[in-house]
């Protein structure tokens, strides 16, 4: 299949999981995961008709910014793990950053925001799975985090993100997006200052983001399923 076909089918497989649940498809937004992905298909994937690109390292966010490789794009996003001394190559160059995951990193975030004169759009990732070699945080600890995201000036706290364990079997991850779910409708409740700002659940990728969708996701990180496999690294 080529770029153009792989986009619409995705979008085509969104759509159908939303109806299957009574959900309208334009609630669901496509985020294009561009890691290891050349400037020309990242433009040619925009030109193809995605609207929000999300980048996972820093460094190659940069390269293709510089490019301008986005050109066209409705939103840039930041999906990776973001280390608190790269906050300023990312703060005020993306629309939203996926991965807040400590009381430093967001301190570091309403601070570069603070410099810039922005309110920079954030996400809380939580650890939903309580696997060690991935970054989120607890989400015994997620209410303590979205109280001192609320207590910001510079930082807006859009909604949540999880990357589950990787799915073996189809529907395997679906206790971890209900949990999930939950947890979002709770930090919703326990901040109506904030409720309206809080909109974004991020979860569900190539492997599962029908099974995502199904259980309330209103964005869905896509990958492989767009790009076909990445390269072999260099």
């Amino acid at each position: 299949m080529q770029l153009n076909e792989r986009i619409c089918a995705v979008q085509e497989r969104i759509a159908r999981a939303a109806r299957r649940v009574g959900r309208d498809p334009g609630e669901i937004t496509l985020c294009a995961a561009t890691k290891t992905q050349s400037d020309e298909t990242i433009r040619g994937a925009i030109a193809a008709g995605l609207q929000v690109c999300g980048e996972n390292r820093v460094q190659e966010l940069c390269a293709h910014l510089e490019a301008d490789a986005y050109a066209g794009a409705g939103q840039v996003h930041f999906i990776g793990h973001l280390q608190t001394n790269k906050v300023n190559k990312v703060v005020g160059r993306v629309e939203l950053i996926h991965s807040v995951d400590s009381l430093h990193l967001l301190q570091a975030v309403e601070k570069q925001a603070e410099k810039l004169g922005i309110v920079q759009d954030i996400l809380l990732q939580v650890n939903i799975g309580g696997e060690e070699s991935k970054g989120g945080v607890e989400p015994e600890a997620l209410e303590e985090l979205v109280n001192a995201a609320c207590a910001t000036e510079h930082v807006r706290l859009r909604g949540l993100m999880a990357i589950p364990p990787i799915a073996h079997e189809p529907g395997a991850n679906t206790h971890y997006f209900v949990k999930m779910h939950q947890l979002f409708v709770d930090m919703r409740d326990k901040m109506p200052h904030n409720k309206c700002d809080m909109d974004c659940l991020s979860m569900g990728m190539s492997g599962d983001f029908e099974d995502a969708i199904a259980h309330g996701a209103t964005l869905v990180r896509v990958g492989t399923a767009l790009f076909g496999p990445r390269p072999a690294p260099v």
